[in-house]
């Protein structure tokens, strides 16, 4: 099968994503037969924000956060789609398109590089890589796709490829310069509005799981399977409550969606139409008024079921709303596989977690919404992964 998905023609390659079965029990991640093998000619895009840990520090992750979704937002707004393979890291973000897109994909990447420079003055480290040149170095990249809800689907990435070509663009390789100065990608629909939501069990905890090179494939499945029935208890969850997060404040996060439209903001005319639709979006959840097509009873609803706060990416990653408990007991768990050589391991707690938003049209069913800790998420996870090797 994966020879035959290697030769197949253009058109069936940039048909790939939206010709593969969709699977929608989480718990089904571990099935290698739900992952195909990306087309050889396809590339990865690939971006990550440079000494992330330092502005997590200074308590900017809001914006790490915003930056590193700007990119999946960017590349859908050009393709006039979201249906493409993507993954959100926290302080980073990847996808796969078709080679006929890569230059699509180049642009957009530079052009997002320079707007997280000029209007947060980080550095975003970007890449593309061809697939083929992945395999070549003995890896593969094998994708599946996951439906958070019937509106939403999201990318599972294996066969490690993935994470060898991030490790290759943070040596240097494969790298893209940003665009010129004042270059603006286009990231309409990027919202940044809710309030921090507080943990209903008592604990944010933010994990990644990654397979150790000595363990078998069964044997970390096995972990993972062990770590979801535990996540999927009564003691974890959504890190946000079944109605969807607090109304937010009329002008949380205004700021950094200001800086959407340049890193001198809006003009004051658009200026004035974002306060006006601000204050009417805060009274329309405030109250529960339907306007037109919009019920924003009906968008809370798909706002908790399409949210992207878990993922496998060559490793598990979740965001979870647990008991200290549980959090004690999967601490425990992944040291225990850590010193049998099964995985590697890094966690963080933290009191509160963020949402940050891809909504294109608040009255289409298929907004995304990205998940992660408020005090460092996985970047900071990541970090404890690091230090434990």
């Amino acid at each position: 099968m994966e020879a035959g998905l290697q030769g197949i023609s253009n058109r069936e390659g940039a048909d790939f994503y939206a010709r593969l079965p969709v699977f929608d029990h989480f718990s089904q991640l571990t099935d290698p037969g739900l992952y195909m093998p990306v087309p050889d000619d396809w590339v990865l895009g690939l971006s990550d924000i440079v000494r992330s840990t330092a502005a997590i520090a200074a308590g900017r992750y809001k914006e790490v956060n915003t930056a590193a979704a700007s990119v999946i937002a960017a590349v859908s707004n050009k393709l006039g789609t979201s249906e493409f393979p993507f993954v959100f890291g926290g302080d980073g973000a990847s996808f796969a398109l078709p080679a006929s897109q890569s230059g699509l994909a180049q642009e957009v990447l530079a052009a997002v590089a320079a707007w997280v420079r000029d209007s947060f003055d980080f550095e975003l480290r970007i890449a593309i890589v061809p697939v083929s040149e992945i395999r070549a170095k003995g890896h593969d990249v094998r994708i599946a796709r996951f439906a958070a809800s019937p509106d939403v689907s999201y990318a599972m990435f294996s066969g490690g490829g993935l994470a060898y070509a991030e490790r290759r663009m943070k040596e240097g390789a494969f790298a893209i310069p940003p665009a010129a100065p004042g270059t603006l990608p286009d990231l309409t629909g990027l919202t940044c509005r809710f309030d921090e939501i507080i943990p209903q069990r008592g604990v944010v905890l933010s994990l990644i799981i990654l397979p150790d090179p000595r363990a078998s494939a069964e044997t970390f499945n096995a972990l993972v399977g062990q770590v979801l029935d535990l996540a999927e208890g009564p003691e974890a969850g959504r890190p946000f409550p079944d109605d969807g997060p607090p109304v937010p404040t009329p002008f949380k996060g205004f700021a950094i969606e200001a800086k959407t439209y340049g890193k001198d903001g809006p003009g004051f005319r658009k200026l004035a139409e974002m306060v006006f639709m601000r204050l009417v979006a805060f009274l329309i959840f405030r109250f529960g008024l339907t306007v037109g097509r919009f019920d924003p009873a009906r968008y809370r609803h798909q706002l908790v079921e399409n949210t992207d706060f878990r993922k496998f990416d060559d490793g598990l990653r979740m965001t979870l709303d647990c008991t200290p408990t549980l959090a004690d007991r999967l601490e425990a768990l992944l040291q225990d596989a850590e010193k049998k050589g099964i995985a590697r391991s890094g966690l963080h707690r933290q009191d509160a977690a963020l949402m940050t938003c891809f909504v294109p049209s608040a009255t289409r069913p298929d907004h995304i919404h990205f998940v992660d800790g408020a005090m460092g998420g996985y970047a900071v996870a990541a970090q404890a992964l690091k230090a434990a090797v």
